[in-house]
């Protein structure tokens, strides 16, 4: 089963560098990869033709670029990566293994990449208590059939809480279960926000959502604040 991996981007050249220099360390290597551009820059098209990746470019809305990338991929198996993850040299092997026990998706075990102190590994394990108990996050690898993805209605054209829909309609069409292997996070929005305040304040944005603020309502705040 091939492997398509889907990384939306938005003003953020030096992080899809470190991304696309992870994903050429894969064993076995990704037979194709989409990068999809909100931002339309030129350094990222450059980028993107040195490391001989699809280039596509969209409005910024992660929802949409993601969806965009999908229905472009060519191959059985979605994988969706954001420009921040680090993904480990054995991570194509793990998504097939587990396909093949007859799953329609998964997601990885969420880790901060290089960072070990007590904040670090309390948030991870937070973070991965609440994608059993509730929605999986695009940090965290979301990967699926093509097929799966389609009948599923793909992902909604938001810009923030893109995902929970889609891990919604999946759950109910087969199992979307994690892997045990891990996919690196980096801390660095953490560490200039404060670890537990952005933890908070993505907790005060999940809990608006749930009481049914508007996505693109959230996100012009999200974004705004950084």
């Amino acid at each position: 089963m091939d492997v398509s991996v889907v990384i939306p981007v938005y003003r953020d050249r030096q992080a899809l560098e470190r991304m696309l220099e992870a994903l050429a360390r894969l064993d076995p290597r990704p037979s194709e990869i989409i990068i999809v551009d909100g931002g339309s820059e030129p350094e990222i098209e450059a980028l993107c033709a040195e490391a001989g990746c699809r280039y596509l470019a969209s409005r910024a809305c992660r929802g949409n670029q993601m969806d965009r990338g999908a229905r472009a991929a060519s191959n059985e198996l979605l994988w969706f990566l954001h420009a921040d993850n680090a993904p480990r040299p054995d991570s194509i092997a793990v998504i097939r293994a587990h396909m093949g026990t007859g799953t329609v998706g998964g997601w990885f075990r969420f880790v901060f990449e290089r960072e070990r102190c007590w904040q670090a590994r309390l948030l991870a394990f937070l973070i991965n208590l609440r994608a059993r108990v509730g929605t999986p996050y695009g940090d965290q690898g979301l990967f699926m059939h093509r097929d799966a993805y389609r009948q599923a209605g793909g992902f909604p054209p938001r810009a923030l809480f893109e995902e929970p829909p889609l891990v919604k309609r999946l759950r109910k069409s087969g199992r979307f279960a994690p892997v045990p292997a891990a996919l690196g996070v980096s801390a660095r929005r953490w560490k200039r926000d404060g670890w537990f305040r952005r933890s908070l304040r993505n907790r005060l944005l999940a809990l608006a959502y749930i009481l049914r603020r508007s996505p693109d309502e959230l996100a012009r705040g999200y974004f705004r604040r950084g």
